[in-house]
C-alpha cells in the first residue's frame, strides 16, 4: 500500500499533465515548457489538441522575434510538449492540472479516471475559480493530494497564482506546487477553499454591480466604463471585462459565490442571464454588453445603443469666467484646472489668507510643471495672474460658473449654496464637487434649483481626466449641455449619471473595498496576500488596502455608511473591521498608522 502523501517526500515536478487545452490550458502549457518542464497536453478534440499546437507555435515564434527566445530555446520548448486525446497518456505526470469547464459533473469523471491512471503520490490540481475544490477533493479517492491551482488569463503574461488548499490537502502538496510556482516566475498567493478565491472573489461582485448599474439604465455601458479607467486606473472598464472574461462564465462564478455567501451582492444580475441564454457571451460570441467586428474578435463596433457623437442639440450658456469656493488641495486644483484652460478664476475662502495660502499652493504646482518641463516660466505666470484670490464669496457676483469645493460635510454645503443664490447672478450655473452627497439637497437650499448640478472631480485635479456630472431631477438641459462643454475645454472626460450616492465610481469601489476588509476580518487571506492578488491578478493600479490607507479609513466608512443609508442592502454594511480603525484614531497614512503603519513625517 502506498503512503500518504503527507508523510512522502516529493520530487521535483518535472512532468505535468494539463487536461483541457483551451486558451487557459494551452498557455498553462507553454509557461510551464519555457521553465523547462516536460509537458502532456490532453484534450478530448482532436482539433484542440491541434489548436493547442499551433498556438504555442505561434506564441514561441513572438517570443523568438521579441528576442525573449532564441531559436535553439525554441525548438527546445517545442519539443517539451507532447499532445493527446487518451487521458492515459497523464500515467507519468507528477502533477496534473485540469483546465476543463465549469462543471461538477466533468471535472469529478476526469478525477476518477486520474484516480485509477495516476500514481498515488501524484498531485492533482484543478483550475476552477468558481467550483469547490474540497468537493471535487472529497470525490476522489485520494483527497489529500487534490487542491486548486487558479492561474490567471493570459497564463504567460500573468504573475498570479492563487495556491487553493482544502480542508483535505496534505501540507507536502500545497509545499510542491507553491515551489513550482515560483520556479514558473509566478506569484503564488496561499488561500482558503470558496467561490472565486481572493481575486475573483473581490473582483466579481464588482463586476455583477457593474452589469446591475447598466440594467437600471443608471448610466450608459460607456460612461460605466470610462469612469472606471479614469477614476479607478483600471486596465478595462467592467462591461468591457465581463465580454472578455465571458457573461455565460461571470454568471457560473457569480452563482457558486451567491450559493455560499447568500449576499445579494453576489446574486447575478438579471441581465447576464438574459445575455446569457441568449448566446450574447461576449467578445468570443461576437456580441455581449458590446459589439464586436467578429466571434473573437476585441474590436467594437458601432451598434444601436452606441452614443451619438453630436451630442444632444441643447445650446449651453456661454461661461468666461468661475468662481471655485474651498481653500483645500482640491479647490486649488479644480481653480489651477480653469485658469489652464484660459478662464478667468476667483478663488474665494472664509478668509483672505486662507484664498491666499491656496493660490501659494496652485504657484508651486505650476512650478514643479516647469521644472518637469510641461510649461514654460512665462505660461506659468500667465495661468497664475489668472487667479484672483478673495476672502469673501460676494466675489463671484459676476461669474458665470460658481463650483465649491468646501467640506464634505451636507449642513455646510447648504449654507454655501444659500449664499450663492444671493451672490451670484441670474442664469449663473452652481455646481458642487461632492462625491457622496445628494446634489439636490443642495439644489434644495436655493431659489434655483434648475442651475445646479453636480461635477465631481478626482484628487489630484490638475491629473485625473475623470468628471462625474451629475444631474438631478431638477437640472435644467441647457445647463447639463454647459457643464458638458465646459469639460471638454477644460479636457476632462465627462461621463452621465443620475443623483445617487456614490454616483459611478465610488459606488462602485467602496463595495470592493468592503468585501476586502472582510476577507481580513474573517482571516481568510492575509492584506498582503490580497493586495497582490489585486494588483497581479486583476491589474489594478494599488491593492484595496493601500488604496484605503491613502483615501482614509474615516473618509472611506463614511462613503460605506452613505452607500448603506441609501440602498439598505444588509452587504453593504460597513465591515466592523473599519469601524474599530477609524474609532482608534487609525485613518490611514495621514495618521501614520491604518490597515498597515507609516513613518511619520
Amino acid at each position: 500500500m502506498a503512503a500518504p502523501l503527507s508523510d512522502t517526500p516529493l520530487s521535483p515536478l518535472q512532468t505535468i499533465a494539463v487536461i483541457g487545452l483551451g486558451t487557459m490550458g494551452s498557455g498553462i502549457a507553454e509557461v510551464l515548457a519555457t521553465a523547462g518542464r516536460d509537458v502532456i497536453g490532453v484534450d478530448v478534440s482532436e482539433i484542440q489538441t491541434a489548436r493547442a499546437v499551433a498556438a504555442l507555435e505561434a506564441s514561441t515564434a513572438r517570443s523568438v522575434r521579441r528576442g525573449r527566445l532564441t531559436e535553439p530555446e525554441r525548438a527546445d520548448v517545442l519539443a517539451r510538449v507532447r499532445v493527446s486525446t487518451d487521458l492515459r497518456t497523464a500515467a507519468d505526470a507528477d502533477l496534473v492540472i485540469e483546465v476543463a469547464p465549469e462543471s461538477y459533473e466533468v471535472k469529478q469523471q476526469i478525477f476518477r479516471e486520474l484516480d485509477s491512471i495516476v500514481r498515488p503520490g501524484t498531485i492533482l490540481a484543478t483550475g476552477t475559480n468558481a467550483l469547490s475544490v474540497t468537493r471535487l477533493a472529497a470525490d476522489s479517492a485520494h483527497p489529500e493530494r487534490v487542491l486548486g491551482l487558479h492561474f490567471f488569463n493570459p497564463a504567460p503574461a500573468m504573475k498570479l497564482v492563487e495556491v487553493v488548499s482544502s480542508v483535505l490537502t496534505a501540507p507536502a502538496a500545497v509545499a510542491a506546487v507553491t515551489d513550482l510556482a515560483l520556479d514558473l516566475g509566478k506569484e503564488p498567493v496561499a488561500v482558503g477553499d470558496r467561490p472565486g478565491f481572493v481575486a475573483d472573489g473581490l473582483l466579481f461582485g464588482y463586476l455583477n454591480q457593474a452589469a446591475a448599474m447598466y440594467e437600471a439604465r443608471y448610466a450608459s455601458r460607456e460612461d460605466i466604463d470610462a469612469a472606471m479607467r479614469l477614476g479607478c486606473g483600471l486596465p478595462m472598464g467592467p462591461l468591457a471585462l465581463l465580454d472578455l472574461i465571458g457573461v455565460d462564465t461571470a454568471r457560473t462564478v457569480l452563482e457558486a459565490m451567491y450559493a455560499e455567501s447568500h449576499d445579494r451582492l453576489h446574486a447575478p444580475a438579471p441581465i447576464l442571464g438574459q445575455l446569457s441564454e441568449a448566446g450574447l457571451t461576449g467578445r468570443k460570441a461576437g456580441r455581449g454588453f458590446y459589439t464586436y467586428e467578429a466571434p473573437g474578435s476585441a474590436t467594437v463596433v458601432p451598434d444601436a445603443l452606441t452614443p451619438l457623437s453630436g451630442g444632444t442639440g441643447t445650446v449651453g450658456r456661454p461661461i468666461a469666467s468661475v468662481g471655485v469656493a474651498g481653500s483645500g488641495t482640491m479647490a486649488s486644483g479644480i481653480a489651477e484646472v480653469f485658469a489652464k484652460a484660459g478662464y478667468d478664476v476667483v478663488l474665494a475662502a472664509r478668509s483672505e489668507e486662507k484664498a491666499q495660502t491656496a493660490k501659494a499652493r496652485i504657484g508651486k504646482s505650476l512650478a514643479r510643471s516647469v521644472d518637469k518641463g510641461r510649461l514654460t516660466a512665462e505660461a506659468a505666470a500667465q495661468i497664475l495672474d489668472r487667479i484672483t484670490p478673495a476672502g469673501s464669496y460676494d466675489a463671484f457676483a459676476d461669474v458665470d460658473l460658481a463650483l465649491e469645493a468646501v467640506a464634505e460635510d451636507l449642513e455646510v454645503k447648504q449654507q454655501l449654496f444659500a449664499t450663492l443664490d444671493k451672490v451670484c447672478k441670474p442664469g449663473a450655473v452652481l455646481a458642487t464637487t461632492t462625491s457622496s452627497l445628494p446634489v439636490v439637497a443642495c439644489a434644495r437650499a436655493t431659489t434655483r434649483p434648475q442651475d445646479v448640478i453636480g461635477m465631481h472631480f478626482f484628487n489630484p485635479a490638475p491629473a485625473m481626466k475623470l468628471i462625474e456630472v451629475v444631474r438631478t431631477v431638477l437640472t435644467a438641459e441647457d445647463v447639463h449641455a454647459t457643464v458638458r462643454e465646459v469639460c471638454a475645454r477644460i479636457k476632462k472626460h465627462a461621463v452621465d449619471c443620475g443623483d445617487r450616492a456614490g454616483f459611478i465610481v465610488n459606488a462602485l469601489l467602496f463595495p470592493y473595498l468592503n468585501n476586502a476588509i472582510k476577507m481580513v476580518q474573517e482571516h481568510y487571506a492575509t492584506l498582503d496576500d490580497i493586495d497582490a492578488a489585486m494588483k497581479l491578478g486583476g491589474g489594478y493600479p494599488m491593492g484595496p488596502f493601500e488604496l484605503l490607507d491613502v483615501v482614509g479609513l474615516d473618509v472611506s466608512l463614511a462613503i460605506e455608511k452613505v452607500l448603506h443609508r441609501e440602498f439598505r442592502d444588509p452587504g453593504l454594511a460597513p465591515a466592523p473591521l473599519l469601524e474599530h480603525l477609524v474609532a482608534a484614531g487609525c485613518l490611514g497614512r495621514k495618521t501614520g498608522r491604518g490597515f498597515r503603519e507609516y513613518a511619520r513625517r
